[in-house]
């Protein structure tokens, strides 16, 4: 009876361990996933309504702040491009080269 009670507790905390690398995981990579994929990913683990409302919205705000870190980042390089001095620079650096196929059909009688 003992040995059945501590399998028991050993399950349980080996439940609860997995279920909490699981909820951190999902936590770090909620920002790449969509809200019905978090959803899917956490439920085998009996949360709460709140805190999953709480991990999706989280996801939404780490989503939104990455996406405007990049973006601004991308900005940050293009505004440094001088465009029309790079692309002289390719038109001096290349020589084109323009082939064209013209064929004259007679239309036929309809």
């Amino acid at each position: 009876m003992v040995d059945e009670k501590e399998n028991e507790r050993e399950n349980e905390s080996t439940g609860v361990g997995e279920g909490l690398k699981k909820l951190f995981a999902a936590g770090l990579s909620a920002a790449f996933m969509t809200e019905e994929s978090i959803r899917s990913y956490l439920s085998d683990i009996k949360l709460p309504k709140e805190v999953l409302s709480l991990m999706i919205s989280g996801a939404a705000k780490s989503k939104d702040e990455f996406m405007n870190r990049v973006s601004g980042e991308v900005v940050k390089i293009l505004s440094k491009i001088d465009f029309v001095k790079e692309a002289s620079r390719f038109v001096e650096e290349h020589k084109f080269k323009v082939s064209a196929e013209i064929e004259v059909v007679k239309k036929k009688d309809d």
